[in-house]
């Protein structure tokens, strides 16, 4: 709970310093994009580059972090099976599956 709260207040203070650095930069510039031309302000110009920046790569930690969990499944599998496979021959080996725990003292 409190995580949010305090995830919630920098949110907050980073829209609060977004806004003071765009209304401090209020030199104006044209940005030509493509098919259409846009005057734009300076800070509000290097904000956009810099939310850009930041969803590229949370996009590329993404698809690193997708990898890790598909390589955890394989894994978790591969114990699976070699677990099968060594229970399947303690069993037809005769040797117990379970270890045995003698009993404590009953005092």
């Amino acid at each position: 709970m409190l995580r949010r709260i305090a995830f919630g207040i920098v949110i907050v203070f980073l829209a609060v310093l977004a806004m003071l650095f765009t209304a401090l930069n209020q030199q104006r510039f044209d940005v030509d994009v493509a098919l259409a031309k846009i005057e734009v302000s300076s800070g509000l110009a290097l904000l956009i580059a810099f939310s850009a920046g930041l969803l590229a790569g949370a996009f590329a930690r993404a698809r690193w972090v997708a990898e890790l969990l598909a390589e955890r499944g394989r894994l978790r599998h591969a114990l699976r099976l070699a677990e099968g496979r060594l229970g399947a021959t303690q069993d037809a080996a005769g040797a117990a599956a379970a270890p045995v725990v003698a009993p404590l003292d009953a005092r």
